[in-house]
């Protein structure tokens, strides 16, 4: 392994779109969603400790969760986990894991990744993320992992790429033409149809240069936040100083605040069995299903006349089904949802009017 390769795993989000399963005291990132033993952050870091030395591994997470990270994966360092103290999206999350590792190894090529995606096809995503390491070791590259779309996904990122070759020796490389958020269904069909536009995985790759330049240049505010506290990443003002410029940092994604604008982004056309499991359709086009094409997980769940739908309830209950089609069934503790598969999108509402409601109760 290289020592200068290093893994920010970004571990913090809340992952509402899966509750009730998924609840802000315990998200998603933290769960064995699919039944395999293994949270989706422990497979995260699994998988790229074969590549990268377990040591140069850091786990970015809210800070309420940092005990949950320390529980899942104990073998970490302390200074392996890194807690934030607010919400602030994707930019300032890299900004304070750049210069973290900055001030332990200034030649850092640095895997930036979200805690919560399925890959089926492990081998392929390793020599994958190899060969970007590898470009981006000499390029002052962002490199992005894009993939084929296999239908047209409104929950996705899409990414449009120039096809002319580029003089590298990875014929899968290609220049980023520009990054469109989630579109509605008939953008997306126009993507799928114009043969030019990838999912974005959110999976980037950089040297470490590179990514404080790229920040100083289209990030310039929070470039200069976090690197006026240079001298005290590492110590013990760390956390105050952290506490203290998240007050004042904006909100603002990598996507929007440094893809969208940089002139050096390009991407990797990837396939490695893919899937962002942003939603609850998402993973019921992950899991195995009975005839019917049910997805069920529960040792005593009985159906009848039910098809298509997706049903997740604790082992210790008894639940019987009948006449479902299309359905999202989920029940964890106090807490059960019942609701239309093509319609999951309303979880957002019912989430927000459980919040005004009964507060935090049940969230």
């Amino acid at each position: 392994m290289n020592e200068n390769t290093y893994c920010v795993i970004m571990a913090g989000g809340l992952g509402t779109r899966f509750w009730p399963i998924s609840r802000s005291d315990y998200p998603k990132q933290f769960i064995d969603i699919l039944g395999t033993g293994e949270s989706l952050l422990q497979q995260t870091y699994s998988r790229f400790a074969q590549i990268v030395p377990e040591e140069n591994i850091f786990i970015v997470t809210n800070e309420k969760y940092k005990q949950l990270v320390h529980d899942q994966l104990p073998d970490l360092y302390n200074n392996q986990i890194v807690p934030e103290p607010a919400r602030r999206n994707t930019a300032p999350c890299l900004a304070y894991a750049c210069y973290k590792i900055h001030d332990i190894n200034p030649d850092a090529n640095i895997i930036v990744t979200p805690s919560d995606h399925i890959i089926t096809k492990e081998n392929n995503f390793l020599a994958t993320i190899q060969e970007a390491l590898d470009v981006t070791e000499v390029k002052e590259w962002i490199l992005t992992l894009g993939i084929p779309p296999n239908w047209p996904e409104t929950e996705y990122g899409y990414i449009q790429y120039d096809d002319v070759k580029i003089d590298v020796k990875n014929k899968n490389i290609f220049k980023v033409k520009t990054f469109s958020e989630k579109p509605d269904q008939e953008m997306a069909k126009k993507f799928i149809e114009s043969g030019d536009f990838l999912w974005n995985s959110g999976i980037f790759v950089a040297n470490l240069n590179t990514w404080l330049n790229t920040l100083k240049d289209n990030l310039p505010d929070v470039y200069s936040t976090f690197r006026s506290g240079i001298k005290k990443y590492n110590t013990p003002q760390e956390s105050s100083f952290v506490r203290s410029v998240y007050t004042v940092c904006k909100n603002i994604s990598i996507d929007y605040g440094i893809m969208e604008k940089a002139d050096n982004t390009y991407v990797y056309v990837s396939s490695f069995g893919w899937n962002d499991l942003g939603t609850w359709d998402s993973l019921y086009n992950s899991l195995e299903k009975d005839k019917n094409g049910n997805s069920i997980k529960g040792k005593n769940v009985k159906v009848y006349d039910t098809e298509n739908s997706i049903v997740k309830i604790p082992d210790n209950k008894l639940v019987v089904l009948q006449g479902l089609q299309d359905y999202i069934v989920a029940e964890d503790e106090d807490r059960l949802l019942i609701c239309k598969r093509d319609q999951e999108s309303m979880i957002r509402r019912f989430i927000n009017d459980i919040k005004l409601d009964h507060g935090d109760k049940y969230l």
